[in-house]
């Protein structure tokens, strides 16, 4: 799923993976291209740091979800705790195995790239497709 959620984010964001701790080659962060600010983070983490049992690790996708209530929906459902490693209160952390759908992980990253926009980029009035 890791390499199906770099090509959406590639595809759509033109945003290359960049690897800010070097040798945790694991981890992944796709930046804006004009804030740079941070809208996904993709890492391995171990199973037990989730809550989750059995061994070892899983990889897992940070998304900014500034929305309180849609939050705590996400929350609820398989697959989507709240944030490892980042803020819980606008974060969310969605497993990469197959638990959450990629149709659903690509329409979160949609909303954690709109969340983390510029202020400029945030102004400009969206237009319905034709």
């Amino acid at each position: 799923m890791r390499e199906k959620i770099f090509t959406y984010i590639k595809n759509k964001y033109k945003a290359s993976p960049e690897y800010p701790w070097g040798k945790h080659e694991d981890n992944a962060v796709f930046r804006h291209s004009d804030n740079k600010k941070w809208f996904a983070l993709i890492m391995s983490v171990g199973k037990k740091k989730l809550g989750l049992s059995g061994e070892g690790c899983v990889d897992v996708i940070n998304l900014k979800i500034d929305d309180r209530m849609f939050k705590e929906l996400l929350t609820r459902e398989d697959g989507i705790f709240p944030a490892y490693h980042m803020n819980k209160e606008h974060w969310i952390t969605a497993l990469l195995d197959g638990t959450v759908a990629e149709e659903k992980l690509c329409d979160l990253i949609d909303v954690s790239f709109a969340a983390t926009a510029s202020k400029k980029k945030k102004a400009v009035p969206v237009t319905p497709a034709r």
